[in-house]
């Protein structure tokens, strides 16, 4: 069976042909300061406070429990402000959520 002949891309290269010439660097030589580096965070600053998660699971539960007694009628009339508030209260423990390390 024969090969396909191959097709010619129209356009050529996507970068010019010569770019900088990199010139090896010698082992005396102190290396150079970037300006993008960024050290590390101390592993004591990524600890969080003890209220991050109790706060967390503060506004889980109370969300999951303000749609439950919304939807059983238990306490109140249902209405959708107060299923609307139940969900914001998990949308603020999903928030919390993400700031604890």
């Amino acid at each position: 069976m024969a090969k396909p002949t191959k097709r010619r891309v129209q356009g050529g290269r996507t970068t010019p042909k010569g770019g900088p010439v990199r010139v090896p660097k010698s082992s005396t030589a102190d290396p150079t300061p970037s300006a993008r580096y960024t050290p590390p965070i101390p592993r004591d600053v990524k600890i969080s406070p003890m209220w991050v998660p109790i706060l967390m699971f503060v506004f889980l539960g109370v969300g999951t429990l303000v749609i439950l007694v919304n939807y059983t009628g238990a306490v109140w009339d249902t209405s959708n402000w107060v299923l609307l508030g139940g969900l914001a209260a998990i949308l603020a423990g999903i928030v919390t959520a993400t700031q604890y390390h």
